[in-house]
């Protein structure tokens, strides 16, 4: 309590005076990391039990779709805390609302560091990483999580743990895929909702997009790494594009199945009317890293997983659902 209020004083004189050198002290600093080359990713058995059962209900009210779960997987995982990541798995109190019946915006809206969207099985999907060449944000070089080039202790679900105990998947998540049954051969099932409302599936789909009887198979993304050598100097990390980074890849239109939000138009056995559907991919992106859609605010940073502010106030994403309407 004493150190909120000393740093509650010195926020009111910070912006008093003007000072912004004097807050600059407290903002946040990131790892500092010089590789410029994967390493590969060496992924930590997923050969334990969760910390409790798995609750999660996804129910449609009014115009909207409301998701809440305790983020507890219905999997095994790995071990946690692990030698590339000291949290533990804890429940969580997530509650996202999205469109139910989304409508693709005016321009797509790239990801940024939010989760993305969120499993059947209530576990968020949250691509990025918050790792960056010499610890800068600014200088554009974000890891990619799954290159391997930074330990991060990703079990073979391709996901791993925020230092909020939230269990979040970087990759496809294999033990989710397992139990919905998504196979070769098959259209994949719903695996998730987006941001902004749109469905999320894995994998397989229909080869025509307009086809239903048309032949089933695995969607490629559209995404190929750049050729040649990074530029070097100022704050720039050099070495060859192999997808250390996630500007280590290009949108290539055409070159895959797959649009820049790695979905595309087209009938799915949920919507044999049409929709716009995103598809996790084997290839990057994987998890898709922009929207289509309008994406939903309960799914900025900050908001699902954490503790409430002070007062009962809620943060998006935290918290009980609206009330129902009444009838």
């Amino acid at each position: 309590m004493i150190l909120k209020n000393q740093f509650a004083l010195l926020l009111f004189f910070a912006i008093a005076l003007g000072s912004a050198p004097m807050l600059a002290q407290f903002a946040p600093r990131f790892r500092q990391h010089d590789t410029n080359q994967s390493r590969g990713l060496r992924l930590v058995p997923a050969d334990s039990r969760p910390p409790g059962a798995s609750q999660v209900s996804i129910e449609v009210v009014g115009s909207k779709r409301i998701i809440q779960s305790n983020g507890i997987p219905d999997h095994q995982t790995g071990a946690f805390p692990n030698h590339g990541n000291p949290n533990g798995i804890s429940q969580q109190q997530y509650v996202y609302r999205v469109a139910a019946e989304p409508k693709p915006a005016d321009r797509i809206t790239p990801l940024g560091m939010q989760n993305f969207g969120i499993g059947v099985n209530g576990i968020p999907f949250d691509p990025g990483a918050a790792e960056w060449f010499h610890g800068d944000p600014r200088g554009g070089w974000q890891y990619e999580a799954l290159s391997g080039a930074v330990p991060l202790g990703i079990d073979t679900n391709h996901a791993h743990v925020q230092p909020t105990g939230a269990y979040h998947y970087h990759g496809l998540p294999s033990g989710l895929l397992k139990s919905l049954k998504v196979v070769r051969g098959q259209h994949s099932p719903i695996v998730g909702w987006a941001a902004d409302g749109f469905p999320i599936y894995a994998l397989y789909g229909y080869q025509d997009a307009n086809n239903a009887e048309s032949e089933i198979v695995e969607l490629k993304s559209s995404y190929r790494l750049k050729r040649g050598e990074r530029p070097r100097g100022n704050g720039n990390p050099g070495g060859q594009y192999d997808g250390t980074f996630l500007a280590d890849h290009e949108f290539v239109e055409g070159a895959g199945d797959l649009d820049e939000c790695n979905g595309r138009f087209g009938v799915t056995p949920d919507y044999p009317e049409g929709t716009y559907a995103y598809y996790l991919s084997d290839q990057w992106p994987v998890i898709p890293r922009n929207f289509r859609g309008e994406p939903s605010s309960d799914f900025d940073r900050g908001g699902p997983g954490q503790q409430g502010p002070p007062g009962g106030q809620r943060r998006p994403g935290f918290g009980p659902p609206p009330p129902r309407p009444r009838r």
